[in-house]
């Protein structure tokens, strides 16, 4: 059976993409009221009373998660999350105008203070389908495997601490950005690079 949030998603993209292309304006208004009442669906009065899909251009597709994932001597670099308190590898939404690899090397930068460059890509998955807890829109996760090149321990405006961890002993890691699967998947690919990326 299908989720509220499936439903509400797939309402919404099918008005996106309808006010993208439809030049009639009583269709138009037909697929603005789609978008509010796909809205509507996830409106919770004690978290979010007031949601509403935002009223984007073009057609509807997911959005990119990119993940660093950086290990020396055998231990792995997390980033403490600022708004939960919860551990994850550096990454976040990827940027306009920068590839996939420049903007994992820019995440990391950015959240743990190092410097890094990214060599292969360990798994693209598909969020909701590598069973991540539910978000309103729909992502794709690229994950890097990264070489660690310079810098220094450093916190950023979403980071509050930096470390490095071992594979085994991890920290309490952040369900809706960094999974331990994701961080083995990445281990097992740094003692063998031949090791294909892994996708769903």
């Amino acid at each position: 059976m299908r989720t509220l949030l499936e439903i509400s998603r797939e309402l919404a993209s099918i008005a996106q993409a309808g006010l993208a292309f439809t030049e009639n304006p009583f269709d138009r208004e037909h697929f603005q009221r789609v978008l509010e009442v796909a809205g509507e669906l996830l409106r919770d009065p004690a978290r979010a009373p007031d949601f509403a899909w935002p009223a984007e251009l073009g057609y509807p597709t997911p959005k990119v998660d990119v993940r660093s994932v950086v290990f020396k001597e055998g231990r792995v670099l997390l980033v403490k999350e600022r708004s939960t308190q919860l551990w994850t590898l550096p990454g976040g939404y990827a940027d306009l105008n920068l590839s996939p690899a420049q903007n994992a090397e820019k995440e990391c930068r950015e959240e743990s203070g190092y410097e890094v460059k990214a060599r292969i890509v360990t798994s693209l998955l598909d969020r909701d389908q590598a069973g991540y807890l539910p978000h309103p829109h729909a992502f794709y996760k690229i994950t890097f495997l990264c070489d660690l090149i310079g810098g220094a321990p450093r916190t950023g405006i979403e980071s509050s601490a930096v470390d490095f961890f071992r594979v085994d002993a991890l920290p309490p890691l952040d369900p809706a950005r960094t999974s331990e699967a994701e961080i083995r998947r990445a281990y097992s690919c740094s003692l063998n690079p031949q090791q294909p990326a892994a996708f769903n």
